[in-house]
């Protein structure tokens, strides 16, 4: 089982490529903070990642409590956190946002509406906005291990480049377009988290570093494989090849908490789905998720949510 795989299909990953901007100097464009609008753009999910690709020209992104950093053309900034930050031709420029944009067309269309900003006779630049909805609780792991910025320069070589000139050319209002506009998104995404994936320095300890430790790895492979199971922190420490101390050290080291509560918390992101997408009662959703009683499921579920499965599920589904 491949575990980054397995975190993204179980938090919901869903993308969309909202704004086309063409700009001329100077301009300043400012994104909310992500909590505020996520509700808007992707209902039912409850964390929004933002991103930009900058076709032409250059800009600064300024991200509170960051270093400003400068994109030219060919470059993607992710903001996996959501934090509120400012697209910008000089540095110190601020400008409220338009709230009402962010939010899902009336129109259910999902093509990039176009954006113009700034004067009309300024050194151009040209860039997509993009935003991905997913679900933070209640428990995400990849989101933890995230920063609040990732660059990436010259996107467009390697696959980030194909899927970029692929989105262009569905932008074009293709039958089937903004279906795949949004995987597209999603694609980008993940390319990016590899990307970030590779470059960590040997000394990171985090969920992610944690995939490619030979002794975390092959741990984590094996729980998401079999989440159900009954597992003990014995057997686990015989799937990374330690003993059961160095095990324990080394996974928490890495992950932030222990194996057994690792497993529990990912049991819980798990629930929400069996909870989310079926009629399967709460006995059956515990018995798949390897507790043995509805009631030592339940416990463990309002722990991690805050209510009860059933209050749950009435609260995100019939709700919706």
């Amino acid at each position: 089982m491949d575990a980054l795989s397995d975190v993204l299909r179980a938090v919901r990953l869903s993308g969309a490529f909202f704004f086309d901007v063409h700009a001329r100097a100077p301009w300043v464009a400012e994104t909310p903070l992500g909590r505020s609008v996520v509700d808007a753009m992707f209902p039912g999910s409850d964390h929004l990642i933002s991103y930009h690709l900058l076709i032409e020209g250059s800009c600064w992104v300024e991200l509170d409590g960051e270093k400003p950093v400068q994109l030219t053309a060919g470059d993607i900034i992710v903001l996996p956190q959501g934090d509120t930050h400012v697209l910008c031709t000089e540095i110190g420029m601020r400008k409220s946002p338009q709230m009402a944009m962010y939010r899902r067309p009336e129109t259910g269309s999902l093509f990039p509406a176009k954006v113009q900003v700034g004067t009309d006779d300024g050194a151009p630049a040209h860039f997509v906005c993009g935003f991905l909805g997913c679900d933070s609780r209640p428990y995400n792991p990849l989101l933890t291990a995230l920063p609040r910025m990732i660059h990436v320069r010259n996107h467009a070589s390697g696959a980030l480049g194909e899927y970029f000139r692929f989105a262009l050319a569905e932008s074009r209002n293709r039958m089937g377009g903004e279906c795949m506009l949004g995987r597209i998104s999603e694609l980008m995404f993940v390319d990016v988290i590899r990307r970030y994936l590779e470059s960590l320095p040997d000394d990171r300890t985090n969920w992610l570093s944690g995939l490619r430790d030979p002794y975390v790895g092959r741990a984590l492979m094996a729980l998401h494989a079999t989440p159900a199971r009954d597992w003990t922190l014995e057997a686990l420490a015989q799937e990374a090849a330690l003993s059961r101390s160095a095990f324990a050290e080394r996974f928490t080291q890495f992950v932030g908490q222990p194996p057994m509560q690792y497993l529990t918390s990912w049991r819980m992101q798990l629930a929400t789905n069996y909870l989310r997408s079926g009629n399967e009662g709460v006995a059956a959703i515990a018995n798949r998720g390897g507790y043995e009683s509805e009631a030592a499921f339940s416990r463990a579920f309002k722990k991690a949510a805050g209510v009860p499965p059933s209050e749950w599920r009435v609260q995100h589904v019939c709700a919706a």
